[in-house]
């Protein structure tokens, strides 16, 4: 396969072929090539119904996945950035469940956690908002909220500790692997950590915020962030309780911590 060709023809399907989804391409009964575009949901570029989050509607709803498709849709372009941690990431959560036969929690348990030596949550689902707020504030838990039909939240509802985050941005920095294991292929960790869509001058991947050439992180409610920099070979994780307004950890992370840490 000619790599250089292959960026060519690529490169004129994005810029001239916008509506195509996938190419395969098979030689002498094998598959030489699949490639597939137009990922909104990892990207945060699928139009949505809804000017802002409508978080009560949601946290009070007993069905993340069927909310989750009955917001998508409205006035936006594909295309457009709209972030969106409650409804994207669940419509992932779905797709596992349907094309694995297994729960979320079930297939996440034998591919990641116990891969990498996190110990597996337990799923819990919230009977009221209370509930929901105790879990937000909790610093003992272990356990992936789950909606009434047992799919697990993906955007948000994990609980995990400071080093079980620190294993997974290792697994990245790592290429997709972890104490000599695959787990995650090459290629995925490259593509998902490559620029797919932008808001403003921030640069988004596949679920990752891409910070410059050498880094990347994951970041969440209050806080908590998952940093990589591929460069100097660091990782930083942080865990923090969810607060109104919180500062982000980047600027933290880049002039305090990371420092201390370097050659």
């Amino acid at each position: 396969m000619n790599q250089e060709k292959v960026k060519t023809f690529e490169n004129i399907i994005k810029k001239n072929y916008p509506n195509i989804c996938g190419v395969v391409v098979m030689k002498d009964n094998k598959i030489v090539y699949e490639n597939y575009e137009n990922k909104d949901m990892l990207t945060m570029t699928a139009p949505l119904k809804y000017k802002e989050p409508p978080y009560v509607d949601y946290f009070t709803g007993s069905d993340y996945l069927k909310f989750s498709l009955d917001m998508l849709g409205g006035d936006n372009e594909i295309g457009t950035f709209s972030y969106a941690p409650l409804i994207g990431p669940d419509v992932l959560s779905g797709i596992i469940k349907n094309s694995t036969n297994q729960s979320v929690l079930e297939f996440a348990t034998k591919n990641l956690f116990e891969p990498l030596g996190i110990l597996p949550p337990e799923n819990i689902v919230f009977k009221n908002a209370d509930e929901q707020f105790l879990f937000n504030q909790s610093t003992d838990k272990n356990n992936w909220v789950a909606d009434s039909k047992n799919l697990n939240t993906a955007g948000w509802g994990l609980a995990l500790s400071t080093l079980d985050m620190a294993k997974i941005g290792q697994l990245y920095l790592n290429g997709g692997v972890y104490n000599c294991k695959r787990i995650v292929s090459t290629n995925w960790v490259k593509e998902s950590t490559s620029v797919h869509s932008h808001l403003n001058e921030l640069m988004y991947g596949y679920l990752w915020w891409i910070l410059d050439e050498y880094s990347f992180a994951a970041l969440g409610d209050g806080g908590n962030t998952i940093y990589v920099d591929t460069k100097n070979n660091i990782i930083v994780s942080i865990s923090a309780l969810f607060v109104p307004n919180s500062k982000e950890k980047i600027k933290l992370i880049k002039q305090y911590i990371k420092p201390a840490f370097e050659d």
